[in-house]
């Protein structure tokens, strides 16, 4: 299923893997490869490509490793300890990469357990315990734990991507950690193995046995003798992540660490970022799964009252309040930016505040919650503040928020221009108390340094992530720098922590000295060598730490130069620079991307790991089948940004590496949606595709593909001809050897009665301008010679509800039929493209100058209007077109709300099968699907259901490709065609063409286009 990577070394090629791996490496690396190939099932990547997709996180820097391995179980990782202890390769172990400071990247090899070391173990619901292994996302735990009412509460951000095995190694803390504590406090065991290959079990002190009781039985003697070090410098707060655990043997944390006080051996290892030992499987403690929710958000004219009131609102609850979260005024604006965020942000918002604190009380009843969001009512009242509550009680409401907030890190990153919000100082914690000085005193370090922070966060226990604006490729090191020494004075007057979420890693390891001390610090040395004599865990990492402004680990240092690019598409638009106080951006085109904005757009990307996720929504669909790195949006962007910086070579964009990466990008748009950073992959895959065929030519499929709309109308007249293909075996076979299109995909049938050559009876262009209830409707390639009953049914049902009907049509008749161009983009021809957007213009932009709509079918085509042809330079009339531009339910959804539809409604017959809609991913993009539901529900009795589902994994031509079948079989099978199968006896509606041919293929069924379905129920 997975595309074949250029140097993976398979098994067959084991013997071969030193000498490719050495010739582009050294050779140690080559020698890695070929016994981590010959002894091992795992992956083994070792091209410069792969190297350099896993040399980043989410952090700032980059460090490119040796080699990245994949195990396939929990033995290959064993195994490779025992390659790289006897070649001395230092191990990066790897969950998600989604780390802050740079924990997951080194020089040494990376070991990803995301992708297969991911199993449930064990679970036992009645002592809420669970065995997990360590490349088990937690969203994925949860989701298996919800049936015994029980879930693992350590509830970050990141839950979508983060795995448990990450968590553990940084002690992740999470949004409800007021209530239910830190990583360390929910493990209750590890098995892990030590750098000597040997696996122990790491529990209770006074149950240890063999070397983990003598190694007990050291530290505590460490943490004994160094007594008043520990009690003066340890920060006595929640939220303290940095160093070892050494306080387990004496504790200096508010939550103990257990419930009893006695010694956990595993919650040494919590924290320890990898250096100690790597993790087999985890025993973690559960918790029941509140039943009840309530959401209070408070909002603040200032955002010093918001930090003041803190300390005021965790008093609240009686023990129920679960969190107190920040979302500050930056986050608010750039939440509305986003098509998915900003209608929930609207909904929580009073006016234009400088801060929100969202206040959740969680419960057995809903009830006696609403009484305690009615005394925090009371208390912003007593406050100062009447009227700033806005009270959610909604479940689906409340989930829509926190997942705005669980965003909160990628919407900051999403601002344009060099200048972003540089993680470094980001979770320092300081008692409640100090708050709201702490936070002013910081503002005045930003300010003096030209700079202003972005704030979000746990206000519950004194942890707000801030990040100063900085450009890391001009100054940005020494400003960091000078920020950090003042931030890290201010922390120790508030007797804070200067590490309190995201871990040390590269970016605070030197600071373990300067918060706990010479003496404590020599501990720590120790406790590494007792476990690690030959630092082969994750060197220099909270020992011997590096600088953290030290520019040769960071992903733009100082040499960072981008390869000229004259790009097809506009990317002028990120091709700006920001103020960091005001976080204005100059004008589209002054960046100084010698890429002409490509470059910038591409590196917009953060390394978030959004893209990871797995539930509702698009992105990324080729990730959810694959599973690889290379198939990910992260690792597209990645790789785009490493061949336009000449990382991968001086080919820059059009390379083997590159295609590869894109060659299962689907062009959904789901990141254009769903990417908290607004990174378009689709659109950069016709500028790569561009740039690739005018070096490397395009193959005879692409040119059938592409000029489709070109030939449709002659070939049309040999309908009957051209559809034996699908009749007769031997001729899709044919077809398959001669043009790459799979012999076991049925190919769209050919009408010679189509659309275009029969009469409509439709109005002209001069009648359609002088109507009473204009619209134009688009007729695309798909809909006018392949399905024409769907463009049919649009027709009846737009007359039916009383509209002047105008086909579109070129403003000179050639004898061909009006194209968006979306097939000459979907294989980057984006000049041609350009020339039949020029047409598209010229025959709608007087339409568009009146305000009349132009209605679609087509997602794909029609949505082409609102998208990609803003991107080719056609001016203010491609602008006025895309605002006029609407799918036929879009249109139908506004008349509907304008009271224009009553009747339509009354001529509509009842339906009395239930209703499946599938979504098309460019209407996902474009948040278009919900208007299909509405439109539906015209429909006497019609109660339609839409599938949760990812990309149909047809995508234009992609699925009809052989190379892609199977692929494009596992996206169906995700979640579209189980829903279709379990659901015989519904009507399933789907608006895409591509849509409609996968279910037919793959489930046997026929899915109708929404206006086939509203015309047939037209009474006669």
């Amino acid at each position: 299923m997975n595309a074949p990577l250029p140097v993976s070394v398979a098994r067959e090629a084991a013997g071969s893997a030193y000498e490719r791996v050495a010739a582009i490496s050294n050779e140690v690396a080559g020698r890695l490869a070929e016994r981590l190939a010959r002894e091992t099932q795992g992956e083994v990547l070792f091209t410069p490509a792969d190297r350099g997709r896993y040399a980043t996180d989410a952090s700032i820097y980059q460090e490119m490793p040796v080699g990245v391995f994949v195990p396939r179980t929990a033995e290959d990782v064993h195994a490779a300890i025992d390659i790289c202890r006897d070649l001395r390769v230092p191990i990066v172990p790897r969950g998600s990469g989604t780390s802050q400071c740079g924990q997951t990247v080194g020089a040494g090899l990376v070991i990803d357990h995301s992708r297969h070391v991911r199993k449930v173990l064990a679970v036992d619901p009645q002592a809420r315990t669970a065995v997990v292994e360590p490349g088990l996302v937690l969203d994925h735990l949860n989701a298996q734990l919800k049936q015994h009412g029980l879930w693992y509460p350590v509830d970050v951000s990141t839950s979508a991507q983060a795995t448990l095995g990450g968590m553990a190694g940084n002690n992740s803390c999470g949004s409800r950690s007021i209530a239910w504590g830190n990583m360390v406090h929910n493990v209750l065991g590890m098995e892990a193995w030590t750098p000597d290959g040997q696996l122990h079990r790491f529990g209770r002190f006074e149950e240890s046995t063999g070397w983990v009781r003598t190694m007990g039985e050291q530290v505590r003697a460490m943490a004994e003798g160094l007594a008043p070090e520990i009690d003066a410098h340890w920060p006595k707060v929640l939220r303290r992540v940095a160093g070892y655990n050494l306080d387990v043997f004496r504790n200096q944390n508010p939550k103990p660490y257990t419930q009893d006080g006695s010694v956990n051996l595993a919650h040494l290892l919590v924290g320890s970022e990898g250096t100690l030992a790597l993790t087999r499987s985890l025993t973690l403690q559960l918790s029941p799964l509140p039943k009840a929710k309530v959401l209070g958000v408070v909002n603040f004219p200032t955002f010093y009252k918001a930090m003041d009131t803190a300390q005021h609102i965790v008093k609240l609850g009686d023990g129920t309040l679960t969190a107190v979260e920040l979302v500050d005024r930056t986050m608010i604006e750039l939440a509305l930016q986003n098509p998915a965020f900003a209608p929930v942000v609207r909904g929580a918002v009073i006016g234009k505040p400088d801060a929100v604190l969202l206040v959740e009380f969680s419960g057995a009843e809903k009830a006696p919650l609403v009484k305690h969001l009615d005394r925090l009512v009371e208390l912003m009242g007593d406050l100062g503040l009447p009227g700033a509550v806005v009270r959610m009680e909604d479940d689906t409401a409340q989930k829509a928020l926190w997942d705005v907030r669980k965003a909160g890190l990628n919407i900051m990153m999403s601002l344009k221009g060099d200048g972003k919000p540089v993680s470094f100082i980001e979770d320092c914690a300081v008692p409640l108390e100090h708050l709201a000085e702490y936070t002013d005193a910081l503002t005045q370090v930003f300010r003096r340094h030209g700079s202003r922070g972005t704030w979000y966060a746990h206000a519950s226990v004194g942890t707000l992530h801030v990040r100063p604006i900085l450009d890391m490729r001009r100054e940005g090191a020494p400003k960091m720098r000078a920020i950090a020494e003042e931030a890290s004075t201010l922390v120790r007057q508030y007797r804070g922590a200067y590490s309190g979420e995201h871990g040390d890693g590269l970016c605070r390891g030197e600071w373990i000295r300067w918060q706990f001390g010479p003496k404590v610090t020599e501990a720590f040395t120790q406790i590494k060598r007792l476990f690690d004599p030959d630092a082969l865990f994750c060197p220099r990492r909270i020992v011997d730490a590096p600088r953290m402004d030290d520019t040769r680990l960071m992903r733009f240092p100082p040499s960072y130069k981008v390869i000229p690019l004259q790009p097809a598409l506009d990317w002028r638009a990120w091709d700006v620079q920001n103020d960091p106080m005001t976080e204005r951006t100059t004008a589209p085109g002054t960046g100084g991307d010698p890429a002409g904005g490509f470059a910038k757009a591409v590196e917009m990307c953060n390394n978030n790991g959004h893209c990871r996720k797995f539930d509702a929504g698009t992105m990324c669909p080729s990730y959810r089948v694959t599973r690889d790195e290379q198939h990910l949006t992260r690792g597209r962007a990645n790789t785009l940004r490493l061949a336009v910086s000449g990382q991968l070579g001086p080919e820059g964009l059009a390379q083997p590496a590159v295609r590869d990466a894109l060659d299962l990008c689907v062009s959904c748009k789901g990141c254009k949606r769903d990417c908290p950073t607004g990174v378009d992959m689709a659109k950069m895959k016709v500028e790569f595709l561009h740039h690739w065929h005018a070096k490397h030519g395009r193959s005879l499929k692409d040119k059938l593909i592409a000029g489709l709309p070109d030939y449709a109308r002659s070939a049309a007249k040999f309908a009957g001809l051209l559809n034996l293909r699908n009749r007769i075996p031997p001729l899709a076979w044919l077809g398959e050897k001669l043009l790459g299109f799979s012999a076991r995909r049925s190919l769209p049938e050919w009408q010679s009665q189509h659309f275009f050559n029969q009469p409509h009876g439709t109005a002209t262009r001069d009648e359609v301008l002088a109507a009473a209830k204009p619209v134009v409707l688009f007729v695309d390639t798909f809909n006018g010679f392949f399905e024409s009953a769907n463009a049919t049914a649009a027709l009846q049902v737009l007359q039916a509800a009383g509209y002047t009907v105008h086909v579109a049509a070129k403003q000179q008749d050639d004898g061909k039929h009006l194209c968006c161009g979306r097939t000459h983009l979907a294989v980057g021809d984006v000049d041609a493209a350009r020339t039949k957007a020029r047409e598209v213009v010229a025959a709608l932009s007087d339409f568009a100058r009146r305000g009349i709509a132009i209605v679609g079918l087509e997602p794909s085509c029609l949505l082409t209007l609102r998208d990609e042809h803003l991107s080719l330079g056609l001016g203010e009339d491609a602008q006025a077109i895309a605002a006029s531009a609407l799918l036929l339910e879009e249109f139908l959804a506004r008349e509907l709300a304008a009271g224009q539809l009553d009747g339509l409604q009354a001529k509509l017959r009842p339906v009395d099968r239930p209703i499946l809609v599938h979504g098309h991913c460019h209407q996902k993009a474009f948040d278009a699907v919900s208007p299909v539901m509405k439109l539906l529900q015209l429909i006497p009795g019609a109660k339609p259901s839409l599938i949760e589902s990812s990309c149909c994994g047809m995508a234009g031509a992609f699925g009809y490709e052989a190379s892609h079948h199977d692929v494009s079989m596992a996206m169906a099978e995700l979640s579209l065609l189980p829903a279709v199968r379990q659901s015989p006896d519904a009507i399933v509606v789907a608006d895409g063409t591509s849509c409609r041919h996968q279910i037919h293929d793959g489930a046997q069924r026929e899915a109708v286009h929404a206006a086939v379905l509203l015309a047939r129920q037209l009474a006669r």
